[in-house]
Parts: structure tokens; C-alpha cells; sequence
């Protein structure tokens, strides 16, 4: 009985408005038939971004900017904020939301893209490779050495196999040189250049337990970095009740590779939906879809692009939105202007990265 209701609830999500669109602009992998030559599933054009599919009704907001003064589209206005010196977007019918194009300078972008793969993973920051692996130190520096993480000692043995109180594995794994591990020795490892394309979050200021869905105070966690809160606040503005300040207490980092998707959903763990969230995009351009209150309201399109910046507060933070489809390869990423910027030898391996991944900093005010 159980199994019927969930099959019937699964059935109604996949009809509904939000999940068609999700559909309609995600990006499907060829299918590999045997002995056949390779197609696309329809709706989603074909693999590594160069497909044929119609995205005419994708909002640009960078285009609508280079227009100038224009009348512009139905539905969509401006807002004019005293002593806020970027333009800023919004919708009419979704009040709360606001676009902030080209938000952030190149050197702010390449900045921030650093700090993302470099200092944001660092414990006592959680990431999704924690409860695998234990805390993680210096892993971008161990990928760009090409090291290997390593489990010592004996996996069997109940004091490295026992699990801290916040649910973490005991670290019992360290990064290694190849030519340090010995010949013939049996034991788990996984490349750190593997792992770094394996990150799929990290958690800022106060962490979020996504098992429970809630933020834990008992977790041990460093305030946000100084920068990142000068930040938030500024760009926080347009979205702030008049005479209040925003307070940065947590953030979300998603890391996005190629084919992935972030499905519908609500961000509703924080205490006041009046504030913000504050949500910088970096790398790769992505399709952002932004609803209603239900999945059944037809959410709008539009292009995200690396700098961009994006504000959910009051009655937009009840709206579902999510990423269908990140554009990779050089001609629909969008990103070459970083590439100058991260031309250096240090900066290889996140150039590399970054030429087909995003990255996206959700600021938030917790209480």
C-alpha cells in the first residue's frame, strides 16, 4: 500500500509545470545503442552543451543591460536603490526576487573561484566527502601535487573504525605520494585530483546538518570569512528591509560539474524569510528556473552567468527554483574572460576546473 502511494506521489511530481521545464532544458547524454549510432533523448540537445534545443524563452539579463534605457519585457522591471551602484532586476509578479548582472569584477570572480576549492573545503568546514572520508586538509593543494588519499593503518581495527558523535568517520586517511605507498599493500585510495571533482558542497559559518535539515550550533565552525560577509552585506541591500543590515551567519557552497542538476526545491531552514540569500554564481553559465509557491506554476528561465549575483528574500524565499543544465566547452560556458586571470602555473588545475564546472555561494541569515 505504502509502495503504491509513493509510486502515485513520484507520478504527480513528474507532471507537474516546474518538473516539465526541468526537463525541458537539462542537458541528456547521447544514448549508446548497440551497434547503433548515438542519439539524443529529446528536449535536451546533445552532449557537451551544443545542442539544437529552443532556449529563446530564456531570460537574459545581461542582454536586457547591453540594450540600455529600452522599454522592457512584460513582467520584468527595475529597481532603483539609493546608494547601491549596480543595476538591479526583478520580476513583478515574484516579489523579493532581484538579478544583479556582472555583480562581481573579474578579479573578484577568479578571488573568489579560489577561495572556493582552496580554503572554503577546509575543516572544521564540512563537506559532502566527510562523512566518507573524516576532515579533509589541504586537498587542493594535495590535487595539484597529484597526491593520493590514503586509509593507514588497519581498517578493521575498532578504534580508527568508530564514528565521532556528529556522525563523521574517524580520519584515519592521509595524503600520500604514489611512490610512498608500497607495492602490493591493499588498501583504500582515491586520487585527490578525483576527489576535488567529487565535491559537491561545503558548509560555512554555522553548518548545516543536512541529514536533519536544520543548522547545529554544536558544530564546530569558524564565522564567515570577513571578505565574504563585506560582500553579502553590500549586495544584500536591495533585497533589506529599510534601516536593517544583513547579517551573514552560514553559507552553502555547491559545486556543479558537467551533467549536473540541482532539483526544485524551497530553502525554508532559515528563522526570518525576510532577509536574503545571498547567491553568487562563478564558472560556467547555468539555466536558473524560478517558480511558485508550487510545483504546479510555470517557473521562468533565465541565464546565470559567472559574477552574477541573485537575491531570494520574503515571498520569493516560498518560490521552488532550481539548476536544470550548466553550459560547458568554450563557446557556451562564457567564461574566457577569467582565463587570463587564471593563467598562471599556480592557477592551472583550477583553471581546469572551472572551464567546465560551476560554483555557486549561498549566503544566508540564520536567526
Amino acid at each position: 500500500m505504502y509502495g503504491d502511494t509513493e509510486q502515485a506521489a513520484a507520478a504527480a511530481a513528474e507532471r507537474t509545470a516546474f518538473r516539465r521545464a526541468e526537463k525541458q532544458y537539462k542537458l541528456y547524454k547521447p544514448l549508446k545503442p548497440k551497434g547503433g549510432r548515438a542519439r539524443s533523448k529529446p528536449g535536451g540537445g546533445g552532449g557537451g552543451g551544443g545542442g539544437l534545443e529552443d532556449l529563446s524563452a530564456v531570460v537574459d539579463f545581461h542582454a536586457l543591460l547591453a540594450a540600455g534605457g529600452g522599454e522592457l519585457p512584460g513582467g520584468i522591471g527595475r529597481r532603483d536603490v539609493a546608494g547601491f551602484d549596480r543595476p538591479v532586476f526583478c520580476f513583478l509578479d515574484r516579489p523579493g526576487f532581484y538579478f544583479i548582472p556582472g555583480a562581481l569584477s573579474i578579479e573578484e570572480q577568479c578571488y573568489w573561484i579560489r577561495e572556493s576549492l582552496k580554503t572554503f573545503p577546509q575543516p572544521p568546514n564540512r563537506t559532502n566527502l566527510t562523512a566518507l572520508y573524516g576532515p579533509i586538509f589541504d586537498l587542493l593543494t594535495a590535487a595539484k601535487s597529484g597526491k593520493i588519499l590514503v586509509e593507514v593503518g588497519n581498517p578493521n581495527d575498532q578504534e580508527r573504525s568508530e564514528q565521532n558523535s556528529d556522525g563523521r568517520k574517524s580520519n584515519s586517511f592521509k595524503f600520500l605520494e604514489d611512490t610512498e605507498i608500497q607495492k602490493g599493500e591493499v588498501c583504500r585510495s582515491t586520487a585527490a585530483t578525483t576527489l576535488v571533482r567529487k565535491l559537491r558542497w561545503s558548509t560555512l559559518g554555522l553548518q548545516f546538518d543536512w541529514s536533519k535539515r536544520n543548522y547545529d550550533v554544536s558544530l564546530p565552525h569558524n564565522k564567515i570569512p570577513d571578505l565574504l560577509s563585506v560582500l553579502a552585506k553590500k549586495m544584500a541591500i536591495p533585497a533589506m528591509p529599510s534601516g536593517e543590515e544583513f547579517k551573514p551567519e552560514a553559507a552553502i557552497v555547491n559545486y556543479y560539474g558537467p551533467s549536473d542538476m540541482l532539483g526544485g526545491h524551497v530553502d525554508d531552514m532559515e528563522a526570518d524569510w525576510s532577509k536574503p540569500i545571498v547567491s553568487i554564481s562563478l564558472g560556467c553559465k547555468c539555466i536558473f528556473l524560478l517558480g511558485g509557491k508550487t510545483r504546479d506554476e510555470v517557473p521562468t528561465a533565465m541565464f546565470l552567468r559567472s559574477g552574477d549575483i541573485v537575491l531570494m528574500a520574503g515571498e520569493a524565499r516560498e518560490c521552488f527554483h532550481g539548476v536544470p543544465r550548466i553550459f560547458t566547452g568554450s563557446d557556451q560556458a562564457e567564461i574566457s574572460a577569467l582565463v587570463p586571470q587564471l593563467s598562471a602555473e599556480d592557477d592551472s588545475f583550477i583553471l581546469n576546473y572551472i572551464q567546465n564546472s560551476r560554483i555557486n555561494i549561498n549566503i544566508r541569515q540564520v536567526y
